[in-house]
């Protein structure tokens, strides 16, 4: 049973500089990342939505082949090499910009919008980008809420990419050091001064662990209250059309 109550490895974990490091990259990565892919998903529904699209049918069926078929590991990391991106921040989000999935869902959304708003704001004479952004967003926001939360998670809970891109520790996001830091159990992190009874006696290799991993969680975990009534709602009217 626990003695007392102590913060003291909490305070070694957030006092340690690479982990305050991995978790700005996790940070810059989610908000950066997230918005790319909510962008880029919703320049791909918008058009796919339209029945009167051309080579429709041709592209929605090229967009599922991925959904089912890659092109492999390596021949993707070759391509991230050629580009530049190895050893980058964008590694860490841009193979995984867009999920057909989460495509899917927005554009079956976008089909059960009355086409009469749309109509209408063309008829005033807005541009298909100003109908886009000004009238079918700003309705669509239950499943937005619910794809960019879907992105969000993922991103803060990746580590592959960072194993497969990432040497460079300064790159490290919060997740692969976690991951590095459960699997070295018996190493014990470097503590510099004097001894602090409270904070460095107490701190066992798996104290650190469980205190990390708790830090690390709590932020996501706080975004979901703010999105929770858009998500079941942006789920089941995203997911099936009519």
């Amino acid at each position: 049973y626990p003695i007392d109550f102590q913060l003291g490895t909490y305070e070694l974990v957030l006092g340690n500089k690479q982990f305050i490091n991995s978790f700005q990259i996790t940070i810059l990565v989610t908000v950066v990342g997230t918005l790319s892919s909510m962008l880029m998903t919703v320049l791909s529904a918008y058009p796919l939505s339209k029945p009167n699209l051309i080579y429709r049918k041709p592209i929605l069926i090229v967009f599922i082949f991925t959904m089912l078929f890659n092109g492999g590991l390596i021949p993707t990391y070759l391509l991230m090499q050629k580009l530049g991106l190895v050893n980058t921040v964008w590694s860490l989000f841009v193979p995984g910009l867009i999920s057909v999935f989460n495509m899917l869902i927005v554009k079956n959304y976008f089909e059960g919008l009355p086409e009469s708003l749309e109509e209408s704001a063309k008829l005033d004479g807005a541009s298909n980008v100003r109908v886009l952004f000004s009238i079918v967003l700003p309705l669509s926001m239950p499943v937005l809420a619910t794809i960019g939360l879907f992105y969000a998670v993922m991103l803060w809970n990746s580590y592959f990419n960072a194993m497969v891109y990432i040497t460079d520790p300064g790159l490290k996001p919060l997740q692969l050091y976690l991951k590095e830091l459960i699997a070295s159990t018996n190493e014990t992190m470097k503590l510099s001064g004097e001894i602090d009874v409270n904070r460095d006696l107490n701190s066992t290799p798996e104290a650190v662990q469980a205190a990390s991993i708790i830090i690390a969680t709590v932020p996501i975990l706080c975004v979901y209250p703010f999105l929770q009534k858009y998500f079941v709602k942006g789920v089941l009217v995203g997911s099936v059309k009519g």
